[in-house]
């Protein structure tokens, strides 16, 4: 079982209840809980941290049909492979057809990574797509998907700071919204591949929070429903940190082959 929102976000729906109901917070928490499957809030709370991935190949199982994702990392901490990794997962488990979606990388270097986790890939071509035009937008990924995608279809754009490059895009807000709404009204799974500030370089401390993330436009993160950050002490470490960035933060750590650009579980 997963938790449709964070428990933040299931909180301040709790608030919203009490208000319009005219009940107690406690009331409200328990009609939450219920919703998400559990007799009691205090149960939730209890069974929250199990909830949650523990390892690489857990991940994709966390994210909820209609979730707008963002993983977001320094060059090199491979992002990218994160989120094909997620992707190859995704067709191998028979899901609906999936979409890639990049203004950053070629078909070539897209196959290479998508072949470290399995070099079969190619025979399943019919569940998914690889899609590298310059008019990449809101507009035209939804063009693109609409009479294909199903609910658990994985969408992925790399990199979300480059969907409004283009003068005549709409702004990124504006963007981001509309795929939003778009994966609410499919049941679709987006998810963003994210740039990281350079300033993070300059600190003792260099793993990257929230307010590291690149927005060179603005956007408001209310509108991601899941963040995942990366970080690898050393680049030739063989493992990375990945935290699930929320009011109390979840950790775990993945392995990384270097050498086949790969993540896999320890």
């Amino acid at each position: 079982m997963k938790l449709s929102s964070p428990i933040f976000v299931l909180k301040s729906h709790a608030k919203k209840l009490k208000k319009e109901q005219g009940i107690t917070m406690s009331e409200a928490l328990d009609q939450i809980a219920h919703k998400e499957g559990f007799s009691s809030w205090s149960l939730l709370m209890s069974k929250s941290q199990e909830l949650f991935p523990q390892k690489y190949s857990d991940v994709l199982d966390y994210l909820n049909n209609g979730d707008l994702i963002l993983i977001g990392a320094r060059p090199g901490m491979g992002k990218t492979s994160f989120a094909l990794g997620l992707f190859v997962q995704a067709i191998n488990a028979n899901r609906t057809k999936s979409f890639c979606f990049t203004l950053a990388h070629t078909h070539k270097e897209y196959a290479a990574r998508i072949g470290t986790y399995d070099q079969s890939i190619g025979e399943n071509n019919d569940r998914f797509e690889l899609n590298y035009s310059d008019d990449i937008s809101a507009d035209y990924i939804i063009k693109k998907t609409k009479e294909k995608i199903a609910p658990g279809s994985l969408i992925i754009v790399d990199y979300l700071q480059l969907l409004d490059e283009k003068r005549t895009n709409p702004p990124l807000q504006t963007q981001a919204e509309k795929l939003k709404t778009y994966a609410k009204e499919t049941g679709a799974i987006i998810i963003f591949i994210s740039q990281i500030v350079r300033d993070v370089e300059n600190r003792i401390d260099k793993r990257p929070t929230v307010d590291d993330i690149r927005l060179p436009n603005p956007l408001d993160l209310s509108l991601i429903n899941k963040i995942i950050l990366l970080y690898r002490l050393k680049r030739d470490s063989k493992i990375v940190d990945v935290t699930f960035s929320g009011k109390k933060d979840h950790c775990l750590q993945v392995g990384w082959d270097g050498s086949e650009v790969r993540f896999f579980d320890l």
